[in-house]
């Protein structure tokens, strides 16, 4: 019996081992599939988070992307030196960026993108927040790949006040399908500059010169800077020291061809240790000859500029320098050249020369002509003139000439009877005279000369409202320029009067295939005073004019006039000059300002005068040091027309003459003042000429030039 039961015994101890194993195992069983299960939870997860990212980054772009368009009225605001580019692959014109600058002295810079549609000759405006920064002298150029493409490189900014400047180096691409914009990166890449131009020949973007100015000297650049649109690199080419190659340089006109790129013009600046830089103004003409590599003909021209490319270069690249050939433009800056495509031509327009003609002044001529240049062989330029329409002469019109004619007949006998009539009154004199005793006779006023008969205008001559020539723009430098098809267009511009600077608003276009005028597609708000400072020797002739008529005011006004008498002696006549005030000047003696005070005031007043804060009024109404009453009369001859206005009934040339006669007293007041200002000038080593060319610069005239000549 006490075996048995130790059978039993033991039989229980293995099964309870048995379930106890049994148990671990599914113990183990299901921590094993609790950790499958937490695994694949959190497989689920990462799935969800990367899902949630990859949606939150395209959300991000879009918005970052996100393109709005807008109809706008005209062209946009004023603004220069911004890019004027036809559309590769349509009937378009794009516009970006640009910079204005204020008459209180504040710099705007732009960013903005703008296309002109000539078929509606309407404008939209682009905006997205990707995009360049604001920016003006930069590079533009247009590729007909991937449905159109703007690619931008460079160009500068500043600050509100001008205090800092920057210049950028990064390089965009704009998609016109699109709207958008996308920046490329490149660890190679051309430096920081501006003034700079690019152009596409076959897939390659083609960049040249350009400056760089850190604010102490501005460096100019020659260097040449080929971008592949397939492999997305930058290359610098150099060439061997022997070989030939434009002069650095800036502002200059660079058109592809098939054949190569034509560089024209430019303008740098020399500079000589104690003195002060000098602009250089470029008229030569280079073409860089451009072909694509095989395997039997490698690059022997040029080599890379970093080893690690390739020992064969995918070009051939050759400056040639070209003759200057008869009928080129005058030695100038700051004149563009679109291409003509269709016709293998470069048309030019515009620009200005300047002439330094002290190391205070500078006189500049402005241009308006246009010109073309046939890029083929070896070069041609011709001048563009427009084509006046022929009229066909009617009866009407050889009824005027008839009759004008006539009246010419008559007015040349009528002035032979007249002077047929003086000479028998001159001989009666003399015979009275023979006859009595030749005695001194009493001092007489000279009679005045009787005025020119003013000759009728020939009925040709006369103004012909449909003279193309009167359609011509306003000179200018720094004009936007492209042509669309055979449409010649031109926006915008830089012009002076002065020592202003106007930026110009107004957009032009011009059928080159025809020439017959330019149509004005939206004109200028800018009012510039145009009449009186360009016709300074007219004004000055009726100005005399007016003082004749009313010899007696002028001499009653003014306390410093000479009356002519004329004495007429046996034998001849001869002028004397009498001074004929001089009680009132001996009572103006008592009202003369002490000189210390009077040079304290000429003092205030050289501060002054050149103080940027003045209001227009006070500027134009104030006469300057070395001004004449002539000078000062004729830039502010508007202003004193105006005042006169307000104040008198008269109207025309008594006007004119009230107006005057109010600047005569203004400039009187100040002739004290200007006197001991002048005294001052002279005393520093500036003579009268000086002073005057001083003058007519303005109270606003730097000694240097501007900045958009760079």
């Amino acid at each position: 019996m006490v075996k048995k039961k130790g059978k039993g015994k033991e039989a229980s101890k293995v099964t309870a081992k048995a379930a106890k194993k049994a148990k671990a195992a599914q113990k183990v069983e299901k921590k094993e599939k609790k950790k499958v299960n937490k695994t694949k939870d959190e497989f689920e997860d990462d799935d969800q988070d990367l899902e949630s990212i990859l949606d939150r980054i395209q959300r991000e772009w879009e918005e970052a992307h996100k393109v709005t368009e807008e109809l706008v009225e005209g062209p946009p605001s004023r603004r220069a030196n911004a890019t004027l580019t036809p559309c590769p692959n349509g009937n378009h014109l794009w516009c970006i960026g640009g910079e204005f600058f204020s008459e209180d002295g504040k710099a705007y810079f732009y960013s903005d993108v703008f296309r002109y549609s000539p078929e509606k000759n309407e404008w939209r405006k682009f905006v997205s927040p990707t995009c360049p920064g604001p920016r003006s002298a930069h590079a533009v150029v247009a590729s007909p790949a991937g449905g159109g493409k703007l690619y931008l490189f460079g160009g500068e900014f500043s600050s509100l006040y001008q205090n800092s400047f920057h210049h950028y180096r990064d390089f965009w691409c704009f998609d016109i399908s699109t709207r958008s914009w996308e920046r490329i990166e490149t660890k190679v890449r051309p430096t920081a500059r501006s003034g700079h131009r690019m152009a596409m020949w076959k897939h390659y973007i083609v960049l040249f010169g350009g400056f760089y100015d850190p604010g102490i000297k501005t460096n100019y650049l020659n260097d040449l800077w080929i971008f592949d649109t397939q492999e997305y690199k930058w290359r610098q080419i150099e060439f061997r020291d022997t070989d030939r190659k434009p002069s650095p340089r800036s502002g200059f006109s660079f058109l592809p061809t098939a054949d190569g790129i034509l560089l024209y013009g430019g303008y740098c600046k020399e500079y000589v240790k104690g003195q002060r830089p000098v602009g250089v103004m470029l008229d030569d003409t280079w073409f860089l000859r451009m072909s694509l590599n095989t395997a039997e003909t490698p690059d022997v021209s040029s080599k890379p500029s970093s080893s690690k490319l390739s020992a064969g270069e995918p070009l051939t690249l050759k400056w040639e320098r070209r003759k200057k050939t008869a009928y080129a433009p005058s030695l100038r800056s700051g004149c563009t050249m679109a291409l003509w495509a269709a016709k293998g031509m470069g048309v030019l327009f515009g620009g200005v020369t300047d002439e330094d003609t002290s190391e205070e002044t500078m006189e500049s001529v402005f241009h308006n002509d246009l010109y073309g240049y046939q890029i083929a062989g070896n070069g041609k330029w011709m001048s563009m003139l427009l084509k006046k329409p022929k009229k066909k002469v009617g009866n009407a019109q050889r009824k005027k000439v008839q009759q004008w004619q006539q009246q010419q007949q008559q007015k040349g006998s009528e002035a032979e009877e007249d002077d047929e009539d003086d000479e028998v009154e001159e001989g009666s004199d003399v015979e009275g005279r023979d006859k009595e005793d030749l005695t001194p006779s009493k001092p007489q006023k000279a009679a005045s000369l009787p005025k020119p008969v003013t000759p009728t205008p020939h009925p040709e001559d006369e103004i012909d409202p449909d003279d193309p020539l009167l359609t011509v723009p306003l000179p200018r430098y720094n004009a936007m320029l492209a042509v669309l098809r055979s449409t010649l267009y031109i926006y915008g511009g830089i012009f002076e009067k002065g020592s202003r600077e106007y930026t110009l608003d107004d957009f032009y276009a011009l059928a080159l295939d025809k020439l017959d005028r330019y149509v004005c597609l939206k004109k200028s708000d800018i009012v510039i005073d145009d009449k009186e400072e360009s016709s300074d020797e007219d004004d000055v002739e009726d100005d005399d004019e007016e003082d004749d008529d009313d010899d007696e005011t002028t001499e009653m006004d003014d306390m410093e006039s000479v009356a002519s008498v004329t004495v007429v002696g046996e034998d001849d006549e001869k002028e004397v000059d009498v001074l004929d005030t001089i009680e009132e000047e001996k009572g103006a003696e008592a009202f003369r300002v002490p000189q210390d005070l009077l040079r304290l005031q000429a003092t205030a007043f050289m501060g002054v005068a050149k103080d940027a804060s003045r209001s227009p009024e006070d500027v134009i109404s104030t006469p300057l040091p070395g001004e004449t009453l002539a000078m000062f009369y004729a830039r502010s001859r508007e202003y004193w027309a105006g005042k006169a206005f307000g104040t008198s009934d008269n109207r025309g040339k008594l006007l004119r003459r009230d107006g005057f006669t109010l600047a005569e007293d203004r400039y009187a007041e100040y002739k004290p003042i200007l006197e001991e200002v002048e005294r001052i000038l002279a005393e520093a080593g500036l003579d009268e000429e000086e002073m005057r060319k001083g003058a007519a610069g303005g109270p606003h005239n730097p000694s240097g030039q501007s900045r958009n000549r760079r």
